[in-house]
This record gives C-alpha cells, structure tokens and sequence, in this order.
C-alpha cells in the first residue's frame, strides 16, 4: 500500500518522533510498501542533501528557532494545492499517517477529508505538559492553538467535541474524533488518552481498540551491529552515564546538571544532541564544576548513538510527564544498559533495570532526589552490582515488529 506520512517537523531533523518516523519508513519499504512523507522543509546545511531524496514532499517553510534546526508550514489552501500538485505525481494513496501534533497534523487531516483518506494517528506527545514547560502563558498559549486548530480544521458535522473546550486534551479530542485509529506508543499514554476521550471517532470496526499500543522500535540492523561488536564485560574505570536527547526545558537537561554537581560523584558524563540549552548547559558546567567529567559530544548518527549508550553503564532520563515512550532508556535496556529514571510511567513500562528518582511511585523533580539516585547508581557500578534490565526487551523492541503491528492496523482501516 501507499502511506502518507505527516510530520510537524522534517524527518531528518533532530528529535525521538523524528527517529521513529525514518526507522518505519526503512521498514514498511523493506515489507513492500510505498512511503511519502510529508513536512516542512528544513533549513540549514543539511536542507540540500535532504531535499534530493524522493521520497519527501518538503513544503514551503521558515525557521523557527534559533539553531534553524525546526520550522513551520503555515496550512491553508496554498499548502493545499501545493500538496495536492506534487502528491499527483505520485501513486493512489491508500492511508495517510498522522505523526504531529500541530501545522502538520492541520496540513495532514486537511488532506485526508478532501481526498476521503483514513487517518491512522500516532499520539507522539504529551501536549500540556509540553507547552507548559516551554511557555510563559501555557493557558493563553493552549486557548490559541484551539481556536487556530477550530480555523484550520473547520467543524466535523455532529461531533459536538469539536466546540468544547480549551485545553490539551481538547485539542487531541478534535483529532481523535478524525481518526479511523488513534495509536500511541506506550500503555500509560494510551490509558491517558482513553482517560480523556481521545479516541478515535471513525473507528474501523466496533471490536477495534480505542487506542492501539504500538511502541516506537529499534532499528534490527544497527542493533545487531552494536550488539556484535559491544564487549562482553565492563571496561575498567570510573561509572559512565549517558544523558541524550533534545535540549529544551521539558528534558530537564539543566536539573541533571545541578544534580550531578549536587552528588559530588567521580564519573564520566557524555551529553548527546542538540538545541537551545546548549550554551546555558555548558555555561552552568563551567559554574558549578562537578566532580564529575562532563562532555558535550554533541548530536551523532543513530548507529553511533545506540554505540555509546552500549559502551555507558548507565543511561540517565530526566523528563518527568513530558515523554510518551522515552525511547532512549528502552534502546539501553535493549543493549543490556540499565538507567536513572525520573518519570514513574515510565520506569513502569520499563519494569526493572533502573534506580528510581525519588520513591519511584510519585514524581519528584527534586534537585536532591534526583542527586541521591546517582549517588545510588554510582555506588551500585563501582561495587560491580548495576541493575539488570528485563531481556525480553530487546526482541519486543525490533522495528520489524513494531512495522509489523503498525501495517495490521493500516490494514484494518482501509478494510
């Protein structure tokens, strides 16, 4: 089949959605099937390269941070026709493959009612916790985003969630009731959705699920590689953490910074990826000078990525209620990796192979707390008894299932 998929920001740039989408497109093209994805075009260096590869629609864009790393498509009829014209090009399509939660969702459900597409929507994110985090007037700023989404998507006949209310979940509802399916990638965050009424309102059949659980995957091949090449024991020397991901508040990239200077532990620390808190990171490292070494090696390649975690002996996770999945201490447990875990959903899901922030029941964001399980996890490694993560992990977590699953559910709504 041909699945369009739509992203609020390019695939080729930095982020865990963003990983997810290229790993399923490698894999539905393995199975046979067609991928065109969808977004705004990126800026930057990397924006030619990216460009050339056919398989993207780049629509008209303008950067939107700093760094040039994201950007914007405005939706509205000229997007419409300029998608509608390159889309013509290319074979009948069969779903569209919603993976945003913003201009592209708008772009991607506008083009699935005028062309009569079922909508299969992957939920990537935790939408308040989000804005919360990263805006000043998170209630303004939600009261915005409705109505412009009210503007852009226009009214459903007789679905009466269309016009109730301004938060979060309202928004997700005015999705939901669009979707034929509504994925999530995580059991936590699917209850979470149901919880709040985002389910979908075209659903395929009466006995469908109201969200289908398909967790984002690890790449087989680079798994394979790093677990062939990854030595048998751990090497000598002082306990290794690996901290990776976006740098934006919701990460809580600088907490983990005041807490490793807080724990006055001796340990080698590698920071991966990009964003805005990159100089604030660096300067604060250079202010409170921990014990411990601090390097900022910057953004890498997937395969590299998935090295390095297997080469640490902890992988630190800070976000706490932002992240649906947390895909990062998931690719540890994979490789063998245990964790520090912040957000008790996920250290849930996980089930064990972790230290817990605080008492592990109750998110605790604490300078402190987060401190004493480093502390914890430090000692546990340098006394050679790190926890074990659950090995069943790494064969659940293969993208070639999670493509597998994915395919079962495009198959459903185009029944």
């Amino acid at each position: 089949m041909h699945v369009v998929m739509f992203g609020d920001q390019h695939a080729e740039s930095l982020g865990g959605a963003q990983v997810s989408m290229r790993l399923q497109r490698r894999f539905l093209e393995k199975a046979g099937h067609i991928v065109t994805m969808v977004a705004p075009a990126m800026h930057g260096p990397r924006a030619r390269a990216e460009a050339a590869d056919p398989v993207y629609v780049d629509l008209p864009s303008i950067p939107i941070t700093a760094d040039r790393e994201y950007s914007m498509t405005w939706p509205g009829r000229r997007t419409d026709r300029r998608l509608d014209a390159a889309m013509a090009r290319r074979p009948p399509v069969d779903v569209v493959h919603i993976q945003g939660d913003f201009w592209g969702a708008f772009i991607g459900v506008r083009y699935a009612e005028r062309h009569g597409l079922p909508i299969v929507h992957t939920m990537h994110n935790r939408l308040d916790v989000g804005i919360e985090a990263t805006t000043p007037f998170p209630k303004t700023v939600l009261r915005v985003l409705n109505a412009w989404q009210r503007r852009a998507l226009g009214a459903r006949a007789g679905a009466a969630v269309d016009e109730r209310g301004h938060d979060g979940w309202a928004y997700l509802r005015r999705f939901g009731v669009r979707a034929a399916a509504i994925t999530a990638p995580s059991t936590h965050f699917a209850r979470r959705l149901e919880a709040n009424g985002v389910v979908p309102g075209a659903r395929s059949s009466p006995a469908a699920a109201a969200v289908d659980v398909i967790w984002n995957g690890i790449d087989d091949d680079a798994l394979d590689e790093v677990l062939a090449t990854a030595p048998a024991g751990r090497a000598p020397g002082l306990p290794r953490f690996v901290w990776l991901g976006r740098m934006s508040p919701e990460k809580r990239l600088i907490p983990f910074l005041e807490a490793l200077a807080a724990s006055d532990i001796e340990a080698e620390v590698e920071i991966i990826g990009g964003g805005g808190q990159l100089r604030a990171a660096r300067r604060l490292v250079e202010k409170l000078r921990p014990r411990a070494t601090v390097i900022f090696a910057g953004r890498m390649p997937y395969a590299r990525t998935l090295g390095r975690i297997a080469a640490a002996d902890a992988v630190v996770q800070t976000s706490i209620g932002f992240e649906t999945q947390g895909m990062t201490i998931f690719e540890a447990a994979s490789l063998g990796t245990p964790a520090v875990v912040s957000d008790p959903d996920l250290a849930a899901e996980l089930g064990t192979g972790f230290w817990a922030v605080g008492d592990g029941v109750t998110p605790d964001p604490s300078i402190a707390a987060l401190a004493d399980a480093l502390r914890g996890a430090a000692s546990d490694i340098s006394a050679g008894a790190p926890r074990v993560p659950d090995p069943t992990i790494r064969e659940r977590f293969r993208q070639s299932s999670r493509t597998a699953a994915m395919v079962e559910v495009y198959d459903r709504v185009t029944a």
